[in-house]
This record gives C-alpha cells, sequence and structure tokens, in this order.
C-alpha cells in the first residue's frame, strides 16, 4: 500500500483550503477551485521542464539546471521578463505525480539539480513532487527558486525538501514594492524569509566540480535609477545572511507593462552595476555570477 504523505504536505494541502501559502494571505479556498491574487487554485501549472544552461554557473555544471518553470506568480512585477507565464499563466494542469515524473526524467538526463521556477504559490503541490519524486530515486538538489515574497511558516514547512533555496532580493523601498510588484511590505518580508532560508541550509556549498549542493543564493536585479534601493538591499541581505553567495544582476531591460512607467524604460549604468557588486564583496558577501 502507497504510504501517506507526510504531515508538512499535508500541512501545507490545508493551507490552501484558505490560503495562507504566502504574505498575501488571501484566505480563498484554491481546494475548492477558487483563486487568489497568484491566479491558481490547487492544481499546478507547468510552463515547461528542461535542462537549462542560462543560470549561474554553479547550479550548471555540465548537465544544466533542470528547470520546472511554474506558471503564476504571488507578485506582479510590471518588468517581469517571464510575463507571460507569471501573469498570463501559460501552462498545462500538472499534477504532483506527473511533476516528479519530471524531475526524475531531468535527472536521467543528467541534469544536476531540479529547478522549481516561482514555486511560491505552488508550495504544496512542490512539496508533494519532491516528497514523490524522492521516494522513486531522486538525488540531485531541489532549488526553491523564487521572488523572495514569501510567508516564513510555509518555508518551515519546506524544510528538508530543499536543499537550495534562490530568493530573489528585490527592493529595500516598500514603496517601490507596492508601485511595481503590488505589495505593500517586501522588505521586511523579503528579509525575515531569508533569515529562515538561511537557518535551514546556510551558506551556500559546492561539490569539488563547483556545483551547488546546498545553501542559499540570493539574486539582486539593478533597477534603473536605484528604484530598488540596492545598497540598502545588500545591507539587509548581509544582515539576514551573513557571508551569503549572490548574484548582482545587471541584465534588466523593460517588459510587459513597464512602457506604461517612464522611470522603468531605462537601463542601469553599467559603472553602477559594478559599484554595487564591490559592495556587496566589501559587506563579505560572496560573489556569484
Amino acid at each position: 500500500m502507497d504510504a501517506p504523505p507526510p504531515p508538512c504536505v499535508l500541512r501545507l494541502r490545508e493551507k490552501i483550503r484558505r490560503c495562507t501559502l504566502c504574505p498575501r494571505d488571501c484566505g480563498v479556498d484554491r481546494a475548492a477551485g477558487e483563486v487568489g491574487s497568484c491566479g491558481c487554485g490547487a492544481e499546478a501549472l507547468v510552463a515547461s521542464a528542461g535542462a537549462h544552461f542560462g543560470e549561474e554557473a554553479v547550479l550548471v555544471g555540465r548537465g544544466g539546471s533542470g528547470t520546472i518553470f511554474l506558471a503564476g506568480c504571488n507578485l506582479h512585477c510590471l518588468f517581469c521578463q517571464n510575463y507571460d507565464i507569471s501573469q498570463m499563466r501559460h501552462g498545462r494542469p500538472a499534477s504532483p505525480a506527473a511533476i516528479a515524473a519530471a524531475a526524475l526524467s531531468l535527472e536521467r538526463g543528467g541534469c544536476e539539480n531540479i529547478n522549481f521556477v516561482t514555486p511560491t504559490h505552488l508550495a504544496h503541490a512542490v512539496a508533494e513532487a519532491v516528497w514523490l519524486a524522492r521516494r522513486g530515486g531522486l538525488t540531485v538538489p531541489v532549488v526553491y527558486n523564487c521572488g523572495g515574497y514569501e510567508a516564513v511558516e510555509t518555508l518551515r514547512l519546506l524544510e528538508g525538501l530543499v536543499e537550495i533555496y534562490m530568493p530573489d532580493f528585490k527592493y529595500a523601498d516598500p514603496a517601490a514594492g507596492r508601485k511595481y510588484s503590488g505589495v505593500d511590505d517586501y522588505p521586511q518580508v523579503a528579509e525575515a524569509a531569508l533569515a529562515e532560508m538561511y537557518r535551514q541550509v546556510g551558506p551556500l556549498r559546492t561539490d569539488p566540480r563547483g556545483v551547488a549542493t546546498r545553501g542559499v543564493l540570493v539574486r539582486h536585479l539593478v533597477m534603473p535609477g536605484d528604484l530598488a534601493r540596492s545598497r540598502d538591499v545588500l545591507d539587509a541581505v548581509a544582515r539576514a545572511a551573513p557571508a551569503c553567495a549572490i548574484n548582482v544582476m545587471g541584465q534588466y531591460r523593460p517588459e510587459y507593462r513597464a512602457e506604461e512607467f517612464p522611470e522603468l524604460l531605462a537601463r542601469p549604468a553599467p559603472a553602477e552595476v559594478s559599484a554595487l557588486r564591490r559592495r556587496a564583496e566589501s559587506l563579505g558577501l560572496v560573489r556569484v555570477d
């Protein structure tokens, strides 16, 4: 007889009945088909699954990062580069068993890890899929690749299922989070979430080949005109996760609805990105590209 899911999976399933998976606390009954701000009900939507060679080198290795792109998002970033997946929710329904099968197929194909992209609003399905995949023989690390707007209680239920947390830390300015991503409390939520991730898995560690096996890797996308208050972001990361690995990203480009906001149409200056990378290193953070 099949074993019942572990308590953490059952508790995550229960959370979607009056949804509190993420800090939005929409309170809708997703198990009954209602949808919250993320636009998703109980079932996961998978946009694609495959080996990805465009991630950080520590994730790519030789075989690529086994990315599973999940549709929908609990943030509504007006400049999102994956808006067709995150905002328009282009994807196909997939059960946890189907997601687990995809993960196992990616490992058999040589992928270095299983990288769940935008998993926050589907943490219940991701947790069950990881549990099923581990029972089926999955051995590579699981990456939780998220926007940083996470509920600490949900993260605690994921402990032991995730080896590598890869959150964005988008803003240190609450007004920017409100205007550009639709949430009022991004900085404090992101810092508390990062501290919990760091408590669980610690600093980024790699195998002898230089491929990540466990730990936290933060991403920060530098915004034009310092809209995110990037120096304060780096300070917050250093507080929450000392000596954490960080990718200070300079590849911002205006996408989705950015044309509605003139300040989003510029690009960050390369010199500013370089200065922020140096500042990150001066704070004891470990640069990863």
